[in-house]
């Protein structure tokens, strides 16, 4: 790639261009026009954004699942920048609340490190888990994202230690949380799940999203607009479907 090509390709990542790119392209398509209320039958559905984002992100998302029959709930993490242990512990009670309120279990629709998250939820809590979805999520490697945006993650965990509350920390990428954390992204998981992954990501790596527990799909799109993309969409749609069909009561795991 030279270096005007690679310079776009950088700015295709930008926030901002992927909003303008990507969304009169969604909202154009028949993909967000034709909908079907009865589709979702009420399966409920945990959204989780990533690194830096926040629910808002995946506004979108919530509402293309509405529209179609589903039950999307937030995950109301903030800007997913805190302790990854914290947060799973989080999402855990987010997903164990959803699936009562709703009545079975739920699926994990996550992206960037939101998938990664909603995985070792999965893994943890497969009674409350009917589905995994992960947009861009490096799940073979916690560290293995674009440098800039590991440098980004330090200097919170830096400012972690100098007192400023809520965010990632050392632990995080050198200690008993990561190597918590990596041990339970390895294991296998034990819900069905999707991995969508694009060789046009500057973000994560395509390789380190491929699951190989997972339903590999790769698109088009950029890391930033994968959320945004219609074909994502497509390919999310009759999978989804096939898990509302098959709706499985949230069963306890205790002995």
């Amino acid at each position: 790639m030279g270096v005007v090509e690679a310079a776009r390709a950088v700015a295709r990542e930008q926030v901002l261009v992927a909003m303008l790119g990507n969304i009169p392209r969604l909202l154009a398509d028949p993909v967000w026009r034709v909908t079907d209320p009865d589709e979702g039958r009420g399966l409920g559905v945990l959204l989780i954004p990533g690194f830096g984002f926040g629910d808002w992100s995946l506004q979108l998302a919530r509402t293309w699942l509405r529209k179609r029959g589903y039950l999307p709930s937030r995950a109301r993490i903030g800007m997913n920048v805190g302790c990854t242990s914290e947060l799973v512990d989080r999402l855990e009670r987010r997903a164990e609340a959803h699936a009562e309120a709703t009545g079975g279990r739920v699926v994990l629709f996550g992206q960037s490190r939101g998938g990664g998250l909603a995985r070792l939820v999965a893994v943890r809590r497969p009674d409350v888990v009917r589905g995994l979805v992960m947009l861009a999520s490096p799940v073979l490697d916690q560290l293995g994202a674009h440098p800039s945006v590991v440098r980004v993650a330090r200097k919170l965990a830096r400012l972690s230690r100098a007192g400023v509350p809520g965010l990632l920390d050392e632990d995080c990428f050198a200690g008993a949380c990561y190597d918590t954390n990596s041990t339970a992204m390895a294991e296998p998981l034990r819900v069905p799940a999707v991995a969508v992954f694009s060789r046009n990501d500057l973000i994560a790596p395509w390789e380190l999203c491929a699951d190989p527990c997972a339903d590999c799909v790769e698109v088009a799109s950029t890391h930033t607009g994968m959320g945004l993309d219609p074909e994502v969409y497509r390919l999310l749609a009759p999978r989804l479907a096939a898990w509302a069909r098959n709706r499985e009561p949230a069963v306890s795991v205790a002995s």
